[in-house]
């Protein structure tokens, strides 16, 4: 409470608490609000378990395998980081999914919330991106031909198909600059941009955190 007030002293927290903990919720609090924080938590723990993952991981074809099993087999709770890693990936797109259609069910795409809504469309495809991209990573037989069977999706793209299969490939087989790519894209550009469009997706939510009796809109 001391290092509190002293903060509070000198940042003026008070306001930030309120707008952030003390936002009136229509009909009261319910489970169905729990699945946007519920995303919230299981990118941060995503997150924290990647950044302790790529400190033993090996993004090469030669050892990118065996990295994966000395994580597995060696390292101090390896398997158990892993499995968090692995089944929070899981566990994200479903809570977004649930996410994004209990914001449906209950119109909050409709007017003033578009913005919020569109954000959140965009956040849905970069959870699936990571999930694309990160699947790749152990580099066994399920995730190699997995793989070629999501590029060669990509191929079907009518125009710019071709183009974007060679781009995310890096070459005309499934190989090494593949996995690197794919590595990079995981771990340093879709975080970036995931926790560019998170902020924004929040603030925009502290805009409506009261509902509109016009069209009995949620915030959440």
């Amino acid at each position: 409470m001391r290092i509190y007030q002293w903060l509070d002293s000198r940042l003026n927290l008070k306001p930030v608490e309120r707008t952030l903990l003390d936002e009136p919720i229509p009909g009261g609090a319910s489970w169905i609000y729990v699945f946007g924080s519920a995303t919230l938590f299981l990118f941060l723990l995503q997150a924290v378990t990647g950044m302790f993952l790529a400190v033993y991981y090996a993004p090469t074809p030669d050892h990118a395998y065996d990295s994966i099993q000395f994580i597995e087999e060696q390292v101090t709770f390896g398997a158990f980081v892993r499995g968090l890693h692995h089944w929070g990936a899981s566990a994200m797109v479903v809570a977004i999914g649930l996410h994004m259609l209990q914001a449906f069910l209950y119109g909050a795409y409709k007017p003033p919330r578009e913005v919020m809504w569109m954000v959140g469309v965009v956040l849905f495809l970069i959870v699936m991106a990571f999930a694309f991209t990160g699947y790749l990573l152990p580099w066994d037989q399920t995730a190699y031909w997995a793989t070629q069977i999501g590029l060669n999706m990509v191929g079907t793209v009518p125009v710019v198909g071709e183009f974007l299969m060679r781009v995310m490939r890096g070459g005309e087989v499934l190989g090494a600059l593949t996995l690197s790519r794919f590595f990079a894209v995981h771990v340093l550009f879709l975080p970036a941009l995931l926790v560019g469009l998170i902020a924004a997706h929040l603030f925009i939510c502290l805009l409506y955190t009261s509902p509109s009796p016009r069209d009995g809109l949620l915030s959440r």
